[in-house]
């Protein structure tokens, strides 16, 4: 069998950790949820930092816990990113990538040059933590995290330290991580923009239970969980680039349910292009319009309408088999007279982009 499987109860006064998870064995698997919900006690079980009596774990073919056996948390091949670096201040970054090694007696995953090269830190090896920005601090940890050849790469909230340029600098890394390793990655986090650059997978918890757990982009449209709902709410397009317009600076972004123009991107064509859609910049319309300076227009199907805010309604659409969500007005939806199997058109104001 591969991948990862996971059984904890853990009790504590006031909360009660009790989950049941099959995991991908590949990709980045994100837990998702407010603060207390049981990210981080989960993520503590997993690394054996936190030993649930009532607890089973197996990566791939091996038990990590059981009723009969428990392996200490040094003697797991995993990586442990935490919020801060915590970076030893009296070695240089290579010692503190170097030091980690000590535990490792074949590589048998990530090297440590292939660690270095993933998070770009190759001219900073000679420097102490104190010459490293924030930003180079973390990818120095995530490199360390590595170099040990993980089977099974932990990050607790790896940006929240960071300011908003800083995680902006570390983001691109960190997707190099998730299409290049061929290690699953579980990764805490509860910033929404994160989970849906980076994950394939979604766990979401609430009071130490999970609530849902699947794919990404169908969690995120799945109109009875309140991920689908208000002013975050969005859908992830999977996407490849078709074109490019070169005189207006667009790409054109292919996908089953139709095209995106997006802002010029210097990919060839046939490379995946991830699309993030919020729901607050989708209107819907009866009939395609023209004279109008959208330009990624949408033939869509009503699959269900659901309250949001006050006065305000969450429509869910299917796109050629992709998910899509549009925020309007409840006097819109009237006005529209929006019944499920409907066929509308999504008029698009604005994408992100995500990254390929």
């Amino acid at each position: 069998m591969t991948g990862i499987q996971t059984r904890f109860r853990l009790a504590r006064p006031g909360f009660t950790l009790d989950v049941e998870l099959d995991w991908p064995a590949r990709g980045v698997t994100a837990l998702f949820g407010p603060s207390g919900s049981g990210k981080t006690t989960l993520l503590r079980c997993i690394a054996g930092l936190e030993r649930a009596p009532q607890g089973f774990l197996r990566v791939d073919s091996d038990v990590w816990q059981d009723d009969t056996r428990w392996v200490p948390t040094h003697q797991r091949p995993l990586g442990y990113v935490f919020q801060e670096a915590s970076l030893f201040a009296h070695l240089t970054v290579l010692g503190n990538l170097r030091y980690g090694l000590q535990r490792v007696s074949e590589v048998q995953g990530v090297s440590l040059a292939q660690a270095i090269e993933l998070l770009g830190i190759g001219h900073l090896l000679e420097r102490k933590p104190d010459r490293l920005s924030g930003g180079e601090r973390q990818r120095v940890a995530i490199a360390r995290a590595l170099a040990v050849s993980p089977r099974l790469l932990l990050m607790d909230e790896p940006l929240a330290a960071l300011d908003l340029k800083r995680r902006q600098e570390i983001l691109p890394y960190l997707e190099r991580l998730q299409s290049e390793l061929d290690i699953p990655i579980v990764y805490v986090s509860h910033a929404i923009d994160e989970v849906a650059r980076l994950a394939d997978h979604l766990v979401l918890l609430e009071g130490g239970r999970v609530t849902a757990s699947g794919p990404t982009g169908e969690l995120m449209t799945q109109l009875d969980l309140s991920l689908a709902h208000g002013d975050s709410a969005s859908a992830i397009i999977h996407a490849s680039i078709s074109g490019h317009e070169p005189a207006y600076h667009l790409t054109l972004a292919a996908f089953p349910g139709g095209r995106f123009c997006v802002p010029q991107q210097m990919m060839a064509v046939g490379q995946p292009l991830r699309i993030r859609v919020q729901a607050r910049d989708v209107s819907l319309t009866l009939e395609p319009q023209t004279g109008t300076s959208i330009l990624n227009i949408l033939p869509v199907t009503v699959t269900a309408v659901s309250d949001d805010s006050p006065g305000q309604v969450m429509v869910g659409l299917d796109a050629g088999g992709t998910p899509l969500l549009a925020r309007i007005t409840y006097k819109s939806a009237q006005a529209l007279g929006l019944v499920t199997g409907q066929t509308v058109y999504a008029q698009v104001k604005g994408v992100a982009i995500l990254g390929p």
